[in-house]
């Protein structure tokens, strides 16, 4: 049976047989029985259990093969790396974003024994949009390929160790001036692959920017050598996927490397790089993709 945010696979037969003593009647059908009828059971575990597109699904996986290798996933046709927990228990977490289309999609799980292709259905979402009228001068304003080429290295890091635990924090105390999501028109052009991959925070210049989690600096980019578009910009590893990029900082406060923690000081608000004025963009990317920050502040996904 098919459920959207549970689906469990048991056999009885193979618990009742991992008991010391059986029947021989039990022992004469196992004889019998094919190899694909003794498969053990595959739990999975979706949440949120009705997803929604911007939202980062996590998939928990528990496999009783005993001592097997992590799992196998693949969705929208890629191949999602899973993470242990505990014995046979295993994590994957799934980016989606508002450029996809709602609604079902298979989910691919895969052990040792068996293969099983599940229905997940994700719902849709209204994302604002706005209008920006960008002059001549401004429109033809672009980044280098340098700071394009170090951040999407970032972006793709997919480190074994999980460094965070719990919910995330704010990062900033300023208010929300630009949500995660935002769908934009340039100068009466819609921008179909657009999205606003992040939160914007109002804030007054060199007040603090905190990491919202724990992590490793991974990335330090300085409007003096060549961060034209991001401006000053740090980068966090959260670990197994899931990074931080914050942009247009004023003063960085960590170095390439370093270890920081919850709430610990990165940087201070600023306006450097294309920006109109100051404030402090946040970006939370799964596996490469700018997911809604917001659920892994107010949730938390462990």
């Amino acid at each position: 049976m098919l459920q959207a945010n549970r689906l469990t696979f048991r056999l009885p037969l193979g618990r009742r047989l991992r008991g010391r003593f059986f029947w021989l009647g039990w022992g004469l059908l196992l004889g019998i029985l094919s190899p694909a009828a003794r498969c053990l059971a595959l739990e999975v575990e979706l949440t949120p259990q009705t997803p929604r597109l911007g939202e980062t699904i996590s998939v928990t996986i528990e496999s009783e093969v005993p001592g097997g290798s992590p799992p196998k996933v693949i969705w929208d046709g890629t191949s999602y790396p899973a993470f242990p927990q505990a014995d046979n228990r295993f994590r994957v977490l799934l980016p989606t974003t508002p450029l996809q289309e709602p609604g079902r999609r298979t989910l691919r799980v895969r052990d040792d024994q068996q293969v099983r292709n599940l229905a997940v259905y994700v719902r849709d979402r209204n994302f604002p949009t706005q209008s920006i009228w960008l002059s001549d001068s401004k429109a033809s304003l672009t980044g280098t390929d340098y700071e394009f080429d170090r951040v999407a290295e970032f972006k793709q890091l997919v480190s074994p160790q999980k460094f965070w635990q719990g919910p995330f924090l704010r990062p900033h105390p300023g208010s929300v001036t630009t949500v995660y999501g935002v769908r934009r028109y340039y100068n009466g052009e819609f921008a179909n692959n657009y999205y606003h991959r992040g939160v914007d925070y109002a804030g007054r210049r060199g007040s603090t920017v905190v990491a919202p989690a724990a992590g490793r600096v991974a990335l330090v980019g300085r409007e003096t050598e060549g961060f034209a578009l991001h401006g000053n910009t740090v980068g966090i590893d959260h670990g197994q996927g899931v990074v931080s990029i914050f942009l247009h900082l004023d003063r960085i406060d960590v170095q390439p490397g370093q270890m920081v923690a919850a709430g610990e000081a990165i940087g201070t608000v600023g306006s450097t790089g294309i920006s109109t004025g100051p404030h402090l963009h946040w970006g939370l990317y799964v596996h490469g993709r700018a997911i809604d920050p917001v659920p892994w502040r107010f949730r938390g996904i462990e």
